[in-house]
């Protein structure tokens, strides 16, 4: 039995709650594999990786360190073909009031609009895009306070 997809938006808000982020703007990407979160200073010391979160529409989050013990190294194929290695981390995403795992590389997305991006293994057999909406899951929560 197939289990009911939910229809969310082009983009959207989540929060993060293992990163301790709340309404962080999202887009949604079906181009793409993998998840994204913007980070810069990105390095590995003594069995911890460090970065830097950047998203300077949200000034309470902007700047902040983040520090992840469990991590591991993965390949990622940009939207120019080109091979990248990146860390990937594994946290939780809240979309809809719903709690989810997410996989998440570590990447310098300055000239990206949205600090995080949600990609195909993220989506699959849990929701279905339609490009025409954006914010459902936002603007759900919002008329549920």
């Amino acid at each position: 039995m197939k289990s009911k997809k939910t229809i969310i938006g082009r983009t959207d808000k989540a929060d993060f709650p293992k990163l301790n982020f709340e309404g962080i703007d999202i887009k949604i990407d079906t181009g793409a594999y993998t998840s994204s979160i913007h980070c810069k200073d990105i390095e590995e010391k003594d069995g911890t990786l460090c970065a830097i979160f950047l998203d300077e529409s949200h000034p309470q989050f902007h700047g902040q360190r983040l520090e992840f013990s469990d991590y591991e190294v993965t390949t990622v194929r940009s939207s120019n073909g080109i091979l990248d290695q990146r860390y990937e981390v594994q946290s939780n995403i809240r979309l809809f009031t719903k709690l989810y795992k997410i996989s998440l590389t570590l990447n310098n997305r300055e000239d990206m609009r949205f600090p995080v991006l949600l990609g195909r293994k993220f989506l699959s057999k849990k929701f279905i895009v339609d490009p025409e909406l954006q914010d459902i899951s936002f603007l759900q929560t919002q008329h549920e306070d």
